[in-house]
């Protein structure tokens, strides 16, 4: 779980950078709520869906543990939406992944927030919650405490892709679960997007008093090897007395990089001391 580090004030034209690196446009728009309820296989895939499972999870693994290895800068956009469909108001955030001496991963605010929305109330502490989603549902430890199902097929992005229903079998107080969909790549087996929600016995979870609960995430290769989140959207409906108001979170992940190595206090060449006998 990353921590978000206090604020720490800078120039404002950090921001204005990040957007010039890139424009947080959606990718095409995809719902693909209709064909994952009582929807059957369109055809049995080419490999046995237990060893499409297998494989890609194993990838989890691998890319779960070496994203903690990688700084990175997100930058969270939440949008209110006018009757004309355009944004009324916006809250604009941007953070740097920073790691400690002790290998704890931090993010730190590279500017003060920027905000002009109306009705919305997002603090800065809210951002916890887009920083504990976990990028990664499905790795061997959690694959046990969910049902799999195989959907058929589909594209995204010009990639062929199998399509999995995921939901948990359990539901507990403390710890949220995926419930939703995923893609996986059919030549190399490896989850390239994800649709759903984390829930609890409670309910859906949601960041704060905002609406957003589906997440659509998609993600990107990284030095070739590695596949990370790096885009994520929900829309949704913010409810007042008289009127529904269209609101979207955009959460944007860029330059991903290597920490350095960390550096040990040890003569290079020697090994650690022993540790104290008890």
């Amino acid at each position: 779980m990353l921590l978000l580090a206090a604020p720490l004030l800078v120039a404002p034209c950090i921001l204005a950078q990040d957007d010039a690196a890139g424009p947080m446009a959606p990718p095409p728009e995809h719902k693909p709520v209709a064909r994952v309820v009582g929807v059957l296989p369109e055809a049995p895939p080419s490999l046995p869906p237990e060893q499409i499972i297998s494989a890609f999870v194993k990838k989890e693994d691998l890319y779960q543990n070496e994203r903690a290895q990688f700084s990175y800068r997100r930058t969270i956009r939440i949008q209110e939406f006018g009757p004309d469909g355009r944004p009324s108001g916006e809250y604009d955030a941007t953070y740097q992944a920073v790691r400690a001496p002790d290998g704890q991963i931090y993010e730190k605010a590279l500017a003060a927030p920027e905000t002009s929305l109306q009705y919305l109330q997002f603090e800065p502490e809210d951002a916890h919650y887009f920083a504990s989603i976990p990028a990664y549902p499905l790795t061997t430890s959690q694959l046990g405490k969910y049902d799999v199902k195989y959907l058929g097929t589909e594209k995204v992005d010009e990639i062929d892709c199998y399509i999995f229903q995921v939901h948990p079998k359990t539901l507990e107080r403390k710890r949220p679960y995926f419930d939703g969909v995923i893609w996986v790549d059919q030549v190399y087996l490896e989850v390239v997007k994800t649709y759903g929600k984390w829930i609890t016995d409670l309910g859906p979870m949601r960041p704060g008093n905002l609406p957003f609960g589906i997440f659509e995430t998609y993600r990107e290769n990284v030095e070739g090897k590695y596949w990370f989140p790096n885009y994520s959207r929900s829309d949704d409906m913010f409810k007042l007395k008289d009127r529904d108001i269209p609101v979207r979170v955009t959460i944007k992940w860029s330059d991903f990089k290597p920490f350095p190595p960390i550096v040990t206090s040890s003569t290079p060449g020697q090994p650690p001391p022993a540790p104290p006998k008890p």
